[in-house]
């Protein structure tokens, strides 16, 4: 690698970080045509954030090592960076996902950066300048990072152990290419508008989908629909048979009390139908005798907590009998559960109105109809029993089967079976449509008639695993919103006590058309005209990484194991689709234990399950580190959680046992990326969250680095940090402002770079350095560096300790004055300058909206820098950003000390836990290159100090 010429890649230097976190934030609410909606699965990345973060790796740095090229200027560098930034800004827009015209011109900027890197390394295996290297996500998940790499114009791999992610991004990456541009085939939708366009991408396709899939729907009715009847509606509701939404069951044990003669009585969470306001519905249970039913109410209860409620006597699975009053802890619901004595109760019916949904009362008929379906298979596979994630199974069910009531099962299998049926038709049809046939399979790598058969199908089939998310019964009725929650509205299989049985043949939740709708929405915006890519299951420790370009996001040390999860949807796309694609489902279940999660059930406790994440992720880096292309550096993604941060910085047992793998293997870590992949709130909300993930960026560690002592890597600290640093805080031209809460997360770059480009850090025993000590050092340092202020005045200097002893409370006089003296200053003077009350023997500061709005620093003698900060705060709170860069140019020469107050601040009210103290430096930093903008634009009123920043 040494006598490989590799030019610095923009990702290295800069990104325009906020626009980036701003649309990868909103991107989690687009929910139509977002190819997250193809299928679930439980960790993706924004598309914004993955795009971006493989351009910046692609394109070269116009800098180069020296901050600019021989024969430009620095200005004429940062001028072409700012054009690359202008690509990004536009390109992580939902609304340019496939602007051809934007994509171009990156995809020419990546390819003339690959030139370039070609040309000085001319006549080298793995650089010809006329193909692009491939691309390559060994974790590809849900496809968001390969998906995106095809988007820019590389040829995808995606590799995963998980069969469920591997159908995923072959709908994703794979099939599309295939079918780009063509026209429909199917037969057009009923009532459909005669649709003229030129079926660009893969909208042919997904039209395809759509119109296959109410054949498939019709087919599947034929045969079960006799098990979906009509409701007969009271003419107050317009009398005509209106469609069922929705059969709400709770379950039922046999009642512990004797009085009772084991009649079973129901374990219901709540009794409200319907909580919106002004059409609210809830059900009493009446009682007559040892029987009972439950009656329809509307409108507000008399006692709304015994409807909240339900029979629920306290959390968990303690419950009261509604026929004797006795109560029912949750040892006996859970002995009855796994003695499999659980049954149901009707509670209620949902159906469609023509002004909203109808409820209606549950009938015998009713209920004895949805007891009474008899699937001629069931997916009898075992649960994993993980405690944390499996808690469902404390109850009783013990098989994936036990998960769904027979009707669902029923109509699921029929939906499989028909898909089956379903192959010739569309066969048939493609050859009609002049498609001709290679008579080779999609899973072959075919092109003709047999394989788009083959893809229709398979599209469908994912379609009816997202059904089973609505079919299920851990399936809920969401009563604020009239409809039923999917089977994973959180990452886990808990124990759901009333369900929703969704009708598959309605037009409303849980349909199975409207299931096709978001998945063929998803079909239309993938990039179809890109090179085809390649999906297949594949472990990670064995993948072949040779001259690939990586960027993945792994799994984190004790996460979820999404194997436990997936067998859920396994099944029942193993059951559709193992015709058309036998490698992928060629086991019964998820392969398990080679998962690489940190999982103590599969691993036998705690220590087992950490020695096997550590070998096996290191195994992966090294492979990674040793084949990928050196041209690139690799790109890893690590979320975290908000347990991961302490008062140290940036801690915890997983992110360091994922450090440790990435630098055993053979990385540097040259840069860290606070991204911002989760949405958490309104974006003010966000100012002071976390970054949910980072970004690592890493290279090949030369063989010759040698070893270093503890004493020269602290000294390296010091001596490179605080420039790094001071980068952040203060920006280059379109860098975002590393605001101070990401600091501890953006600090561990140029730290580690610094600990992961030595073999070794030696500690005075000899013994290497661990990750977690090399830590606490980066954050110690950086603390020191961020601690001071630099030249602060002696008022400022008595405020920060002020603040630091009592905040914003009111502090003893004589404590003060002591203080004030010790600072080289006196109560008088530091109250003359307008940053304190005194009075009554009491002292405290003033907070920044109790300055005045009328201040003039041309007229005040005495500004102490608190003072400038606060009123800085104060202006952009009550005015915006640019009256406080008008007020920043009356006093430019402390621009540069406010923003390091604002810093230290911070970092005080973070080590204290003052949140809400800490927002207001946060929100400046953040708003810092908005106000020096803002102050230039006004002109200066000064002498300039502070403010030399590359604008």
């Amino acid at each position: 690698m040494s006598n490989i010429k590799i030019p610095k890649k923009l990702i290295e230097v800069a990104l325009p970080l906020d626009d980036i976190n701003m649309h990868a934030t909103r991107e989690k609410s687009i929910r139509k045509g977002h190819p997250s909606t193809l299928h679930l699965w439980w960790a993706r990345r924004p598309l914004a954030t993955a795009r971006a973060i493989l351009f910046a790796q692609l394109v070269n740095d116009p800098g180069g090592d020296r901050g600019w090229y021989k024969g430009k200027t620095k200005k004429q560098a940062d001028a072409e960076r700012e054009k690359l930034f202008e690509i990004i800004r536009e390109m992580v827009k939902w609304e340019n996902l496939n602007n051809e015209k934007l994509l171009d011109r990156a995809r020419q900027e990546i390819i003339k950066s690959w030139k370039e890197t070609c040309e000085l390394n001319d006549g080298k295996f793995g650089f010809d300048p006329d193909v692009l290297p491939e691309f390559h996500d060994p974790f590809a998940g849900g496809g968001t990072i390969p998906v995106e790499a095809q988007r820019l114009g590389l040829k995808p791999i995606s590799t995963d152990l998980n069969p469920v992610a591997v159908t995923i991004n072959k709908a994703m990456i794979e099939i599309p290419p295939r079918f780009a541009n063509q026209p429909p085939i199917g037969p057009e939708l009923e009532n459909q508008k005669k649709i003229i366009q030129n079926w660009k991408l893969a909208t042919g396709l997904a039209e395809d989908v759509r119109r296959y899939a109410k054949v498939l729907s019709d087919k599947a009715f034929e045969a079960i629909g006799d098990y979906y009847p009509k409701l007969k509606v009271h003419e107050s509701f317009g009398g005509e048979d209106a469609t069922i939404i929705a059969w709400l069951w709770g379950r039922t044990v046999a009642s512990p009390n004797p009085a009772a003669h084991g009649k079973h009585v129901p374990l219901v969470s709540t009794f409200w139908l319907c909580k919106k306001k002004g059409k609210e519905v809830y059900i009493k249970p009446m009682i007559d005798g040892l029987e009972y039913k439950f009656e329809l109410h509307r409108g507000i209860p008399e006692k709304p907590e015994e409807i909240n409620s339900g029979t629920k006597s306290a959390r968990g699975a303690n419950f009261t009998c509604i026929l004797t009053g006795s109560p029912i802890p949750a040892n006996y619901v859970k002995a009855e559960g796994k003695a499999g004595r659980m049954g149901w109760k009707l509670l209620g019916i949902v159906a469609e109105g023509k002004k909203g949904r109808i409820y209606a009362e549950a009938t015998p008929e009713q209920e004895q109809l949805g007891l009474s379906a008899k699937p001629n298979w069931r997916p009898d596979f075992p649960l994993a029993t993980h405690p944390q994630y499996m808690s469902v199974i404390n109850y009783g069910p013990s098989l994936v089967a036990d998960l769904f009531m027979d009707r669902q099962t029923l109509a699921l299998n029929t939906f499989a079976e028909k898909l089956i049926e379903m192959h010739e038709l569309i066969y048939a049809d493609a050859l009609k449509a002049g498609i001709e046939d290679d008579k080779t399979t999609l899973n072959e790598g075919g092109y003709g008639a047999t394989a788009y058969a083959d893809a229709i199908c398979i599209y469908l089939g994912i379609g009816i695993s997202r059904l089973a998310n609505r079919q299920s019964t851990n399936t809920f009725w969401e009563n604020s919103a009239e409809k039923i929650q999917q089977v994973f509205a959180r990452h886990a299989l808990p124990m759901i006590w009333d369900t929703a049985e969704g009708n598959p043949f309605s037009n409303s939740s849980g349909n199975f058309y409207g299931q096709i709708e978001y998945l063929a929405d998803s079909i239309a915006t993938l990039p179809a005209e890109g090179k085809k890519g390649v999906a297949f299951q594949k472990d990670a420790q064995s993948a072949d990484y040779k001259n690939q370009v990586i960027s993945t996001d792994p799994p984190y040390y004790d996460n979820i194991p999404y194997a436990d999860l997936s067998d859920f949807f396994y099944v029942w796309l193993r059951r559709s689709l193992k015709t058309f694609l036998p490698d992928t489902y060629s086991t019964m279940l998820v392969p398990k234990h080679e998962e690489l999660v940190a999982d103590q059930k599969r691993h036998g406790g705690r220590e087992n399950a950490e020695k096997f994440f550590m070998k096996g992720m290191t195994d992966v880096m090294h492979r990674i580190a040793v084949n990928s292309h050196p041209a690139f550096p690799v790109t890893i993604y690590y979320a975290f959680r908000s347990s991961e941060t302490n008062e140290s910085g940036t801690s915890s047992t997983g992110w360091e046992t994922f450090l440790e793998s990435v630098i055993r293997a053979g990385f540097v870590i040259s840069g860290t990326w606070p991204v911002r992949t989760e949405l958490t709130g309104n974006l003010k909300k966000n100012w002071n969250a976390l970054a949910s993930s980072i970004v690592l960026v890493c290279h090949r560690r030369e063989t010759s680095s040698g070893t270093i002592s503890r004493r020269e890597f602290q000294r390296e600290l010091r001596s490179e940090l605080p420039e790094a640093l001071d980068a952040m805080m203060g920006g280059t031209l379109g860098q975002s402002v590393v605001k101070p809460v990401d600091m501890a997360q953006s600090a561990i770059g140029p730290g580690m770079a610094i600990y992961s480009k030595y073999e070794a850090v030696l500690n005075q025993d000899g013994t290497s350095m661990s990750v977690h000590d090399a830590l606490k050092i980066i954050n110690k340092t950086k603390d020191e560096i961020l601690g001071g202020v630099g030249s602060e005045d002696a008022d400022t200097g008595f405020c920060i300790d002020w603040f630091s002893s009592v905040g914003w409370d009111t502090g003893n006089f004589g404590d003060a004055d002591i203080l004030a003296q010790a600072k080289g200053t006196s109560l008088p003077g530091v109250n003359a300058s307008g940053v304190i009350e005194s009075g009554s023997g009491k002292v405290r500061l003033l907070k920044w909206n109790e300055y005045p709005t009328d201040w003039n620093p041309k007229t005040d003698n005495r500004i102490p820098i608190w003072e400038a900060c606060h009123h800085i705060i104060r202006e952009m709170n009550q005015h915006g950003e640019e009256k406080a860069g008008a007020l920043l140019a009356r006093m430019p020469e402390k621009g540069e000390q406010i923003r390091q107050l604002a810093y230290h601040l911070y970092t005080l009210c973070e080590r204290k836990k003052w949140a809400e103290e800490a927002r207001a430096y946060n929100e400046l930093i953040g708003s810092w290159h908005a106000i020096i903008a803002a102050s230039h634009v006004v002109g200066h009123r000064g002498t300039q100090l502070g403010l030399d920043l590359d604008f």
